[in-house]
């Protein structure tokens, strides 16, 4: 079973991502900002990782930047889930490390294509 870790301050989204993942299949975990999400990381480094882009504590550009350096920091997928939708977010996402971009508010459908793009669902 696939792991997901989902890495957002908002506790709705953060409860609508665990019952979509869940019904995927997926084993889940949550963080409230990037730095929970780093010690998550280094406890159990999860296959995938849902990640906001504005987050008190350390935004998620700042979270894919520290977690691409760690040890096993290149093995999670990590697809940022986020408002900001302009060319310039999110090619500054992929060129942080990220593997894909979904836009808030997603749905199951939406979610599962782009886990299924990266190769995780």
């Amino acid at each position: 079973m696939k792991n997901c870790l989902v890495v957002d301050d908002s506790r709705v989204i953060r409860k609508v991502s665990r019952h979509i993942l869940e019904t995927m299949g997926f084993t889940v975990d949550e963080a409230e900002n990037g730095q929970q999400g780093l010690e998550r990381c280094d406890a159990a480094m999860p296959d995938v990782i849902l990640l906001d882009w504005n987050m008190p504590v350390m935004t998620g550009i700042e979270f894919i930047t520290h977690l691409r350096q760690r040890a096993g920091g290149q093995r999670p997928k990590v697809v940022f889930c986020t408002t900001e939708n302009d060319v310039a977010h999110i090619r500054e996402a992929i060129s942080a490390g990220a593997d894909e971009y979904v836009m808030k508010p997603f749905d199951h459908e939406t979610l599962q294509i782009k886990l299924q793009l990266v190769g995780v669902a």
